[in-house]
């Protein structure tokens, strides 16, 4: 039986690595589609993900590259009507299948659902992005799996900020002590360590390596499966980890190492 109670995902660079060909090339379409002249090539984008939200990031863009654009008086629905453009451009992507988990996400959740492991979602993405990578990712009933899916606008401050792990704690009535939050990014272990996780682990993204992850438990290059194992990076318990893909064994290692140095 596995110390902790839950696990708590993030979604973009975390379920599936979908920011460089998913979220920049569904913004694109959103402005082309407008006839705005905007265009986010690789570098621009990831600039952008020091902001989370996409509504956010278009604000940001407009403060720092374009602040001699002049938009409509209402600029706060034209930026929801481009986020609601992208959206249905993101899911058209990830309806023909071409965004896929990333390698033991899947392997992972299916071993958590049969132990009786709780799983729950903490993101700023859209809940329909979600639901939409989910019922998109080769195997049926998947978004069923997640007890909670806290996305979206459901707390007005986005991460770094606690409030979207708090939402999701709340819900499932579990204390964050109980709980490890699996992240991509900075932002993301901020949050998580801000609303009490009591670990948390990182696997880099492609916009994310690099970045400062103090207080991780354990950073990865990914989760890893038979054959290719995970890449232990760094991290607090990086000492716990062992060769092989990241399983309930592994993450339960690392959930006591934690507990135990917090505890000297």
């Amino acid at each position: 039986m596995v110390a902790f109670a839950a696990l708590l995902f993030d979604v973009d660079g975390t379920l599936a690595d979908t920011e460089r060909d998913g979220h920049r090339p569904a913004f694109n379409a959103a402005f082309a589609e407008a006839g705005l002249d905007w265009h986010w090539d690789v570098d621009l984008y990831g600039q952008l993900l020091a902001v989370t939200g996409g509504k956010e990031r278009m604000r940001y863009y407009l403060e720092r590259w374009r602040p001699d654009w002049r938009g409509p008086a209402d600029l706060d629905g034209f930026v929801a009507e481009l986020h609601r453009s992208k959206t249905r451009h993101f899911v058209h992507l990830l309806g023909e299948g071409r965004i896929p988990l990333r390698p033991g996400v899947l392997r992972l959740l299916r071993e958590a659902t049969t132990a009786g492991v709780r799983l729950g979602i903490s993101t700023t993405t859209t809940p329909e992005n979600v639901t939409a990578l989910l019922e998109n990712c080769g195997e049926p009933g998947v978004v069923d799996w997640f007890e909670v899916i806290a996305a979206g606008d459901v707390v007005p401050k986005k991460k770094p900020a606690p409030d979207i792990y708090t939402w999701a704690l709340e819900r499932m009535g579990l204390p964050g002590s109980a709980c490890i939050a699996l992240e991509d990014s900075d932002n993301g272990v901020r949050s998580a360590l801000g609303a009490g996780l009591g670990a948390v682990l990182v696997t880099e993204s492609s916009y994310t390596a690099g970045q400062d992850f103090s207080g991780a438990a354990l950073i990865l290059d990914q989760l890893g499966e038979p054959g290719a194992p995970a890449r232990v990076l760094g991290g607090d318990a990086a000492e716990s980890a062992v060769p092989g893909p990241i399983d309930l064994a592994a993450l339960d290692r690392m959930f006591r190492h934690r507990h135990r140095a917090r505890s000297v």
